[in-house]
């Protein structure tokens, strides 16, 4: 009898934190059009180009209001010159430039938050750009002596250098503004914003084509991507790092509570935008715990996924009988709902290995690896390969085009690999494993560490938690309409999102983490304006810096710690 071929899942992530000052609806980062021009166009796009693939696209509800709100933003100045509230892209079509030397140097630095060996160099009239930006960084009083057209040209490049590889390769538009090379006049710039406005408006609507074509999944992430286990038990960070130090704060108060708003409200932000309710959640960086997943499959979901350094942690418990495959999904003993692991291994060489490679050799030594799976485990074995779909792209020549196009054609047709989705897994009755316990963890190192257990983490959530306490006793006291609380609750999600704590600790680059802890501050100050109270003196203060120089800019971490 002929042997099933191997279900191979490619699950890919698409998430950005709400980068908008609520209390003003002012962009502070400008990292959702960015990722929507250049990543989630090329993953929609290297999906319809081979329609036999198949794959798991899962987006944070916090991503898609954002999306929207740049595509009507973008929409209204086109059509009506309502102002841009992202400073970024409002100076693109700006026709003058800021008089302040500060200011004016300000944007040129904005203008190199890119990738400088794969978006900079690759273009001469860009790479030039940037060489005399750093220059006038170290030559400051030399400022007033830069003319507009410097401005303008290196707006211009910054946002062609963003655009996706798709877009480079089929819209004559981008094609003849990057042989321009230089002297972009408004008219040049408005025709990239159009562009942009036309990426924005679409995005969207690709993925929802094609689910509905029965190419992808799509599926949720609570709404603005908490941490689910550390709102529902602070002390479940112990039962992978036993003797980390933890925040005063004991326990995160109504935690559960706030669990069950953030998947209804992002079950709720999901079915807006697509119109059905989500089979699958991916848990917020993949974390997971026992009770999180009780909830989760209480809460009506079929499917969720984690890191595989979750399982290899929860097997070595005595109560857990060794599994002959990992490639499984599993069970957890008094819960309702399969868990798939993620395959660290074979995720992290496309993360953080296969950009160094060619694109051909390196689908190839991929693909010899599930074929040595295939050869060598059970025939109902599942794969999962789940990695954010934007963040790895930058670090790969030409934006993973080449990559990505070989990996989906070749295994799209390869004759012992299926690509499939997990709920497909689950209608062909993969064989799903018990699991009498589970440690839990989440997709970085199989630990919470990234988020809590740090001097400065831990100083976050101690925060966090007296905003929550100031929440909680404004509500019983019923000082708030409920127009306010609602406006509250929206911000508490926002202050309760995992970016803020993944950027907290020296060992990340310290303007990330100068621009991520400004805001976590700011949130947390907007909530208790929102609330009626005076924020605290400490919010005025800094309480993280980064020095640090990680792998991929920090924007990624491995499945498993060295």
């Amino acid at each position: 009898m002929e042997k099933t071929k191997l279900k191979l899942v490619l699950c890919w992530h698409m998430h950005q934190p709400e980068y908008r000052d609520l209390h003003t609806g002012t962009f502070k980062l400008p990292w959702t059009y960015l990722h929507v021009i250049k990543d989630y166009v090329d993953m929609a796009a290297h999906l319809e180009a081979v329609p036999e693939a198949k794959a798991v696209v899962n987006f944070a509800p916090i991503l898609l209001e954002q999306i929207e709100e740049y595509a009507k933003q973008v929409d209204s100045y086109l059509q009506d010159r309502i102002a841009i509230t992202d400073p970024l892209l409002a100076a693109l079509v700006d026709p003058n430039v800021p008089v302040d030397p500060e200011d004016r140097l300000k944007l040129v630095k904005d203008c190199l938050r890119a990738n400088r060996e794969r978006q900079v160099n690759r273009y001469p009239a860009y790479n030039r750009l940037a060489d005399m930006a750093q220059w006038l960084e170290q030559n400051y009083d030399l400022l007033d002596y830069v003319n507009s057209q410097y401005i303008f040209d290196i707006l211009a490049w910054y946002h062609l250098a963003w655009m996706g590889e798709t877009i480079k390769l089929t819209d004559n538009r981008i094609k003849h503004l990057i042989d321009k090379g230089s002297g972009y006049n408004l008219h040049d710039r408005i025709e990239i914003l159009e562009i942009i406005g036309e990426q924005l408006a679409n995005v969207i609507r690709r993925y929802k084509t094609l689910a509905k074509k029965g190419q992808i999944e799509l599926s949720v992430t609570p709404y603005a991507h908490p941490i689910m286990p550390l709102l529902l038990d602070i002390n479940s960070t112990l039962e992978a790092l036993p003797n980390v130090p933890l925040p005063d704060l004991k326990a995160y108060p109504d935690g559960e509570e706030r669990v069950f708003w953030h998947l209804e409200k992002g079950v709720q932000t999901f079915k807006r935008f697509f119109g059905f309710m989500p089979a699958g959640c991916w848990p917020s960086e993949g974390a997971i715990s026992e009770k999180t997943l009780e909830i989760l499959g209480d809460f009506g979901f079929s499917w969720t996924a984690t890191g595989g350094a979750v399982l290899h942690n929860s097997l070595n418990l005595p109560e857990n009988g060794s599994a002959s495959s990992i490639h499984h999904p599993f069970k957890l003993k008094g819960t309702t709902i399969p868990c798939f692991f993620r395959d660290d291994g074979l995720s992290d060489l496309i993360g953080f290995e296969y950009s160094k490679w060619h694109a051909d050799d390196a689908v190839g030594d991929l693909i010899k690896h599930l074929e040595t799976i295939a050869a060598n485990e059970p025939a109902d074995s599942v794969v999962s390969i789940i990695m954010d779909g934007e963040n790895a792209w930058e670090y790969f020549p030409e934006n993973g085009y080449y990559f990505l196009t070989a990996l989906y054609k070749r295994l799209a047709f390869h004759p012992t690999i299926e690509l499939t989705t997990f709920s497909e897994c689950l209608k062909n009755k993969v064989d799903i494993k018990p699991l009498n316990r589970l440690v839990a963890g989440s997709w970085v190192y199989g630990t919470f560490s990234t988020w809590i257990g740090d001097t400065d983490k831990n100083r976050g959530w101690d925060m966090l938690g007296d905003v929550k306490w100031a929440f909680d006793k404004a509500v019983s006291a019923k000082q708030l309409t409920d127009k306010e609380i609602k406006e509250a609750e929206l911000q508490l999600a926002v202050c309760e999102g995992s970016d803020w704590f993944w950027w907290f600790g020296d060992y990340n680059p310290g303007e990330a983490v100068s621009n991520f802890e400004k805001q976590f501050r700011l949130n947390l100050a907007n909530l208790y304006r929102l609330l009626g109270v005076a924020p605290p003196s400490y919010l005025a203060l800094s309480f993280t810096q980064g020095s640090g120089a990680p792998a991929m800019g920090g924007a990624m971490r491995p499945g498993t710690q060295d």
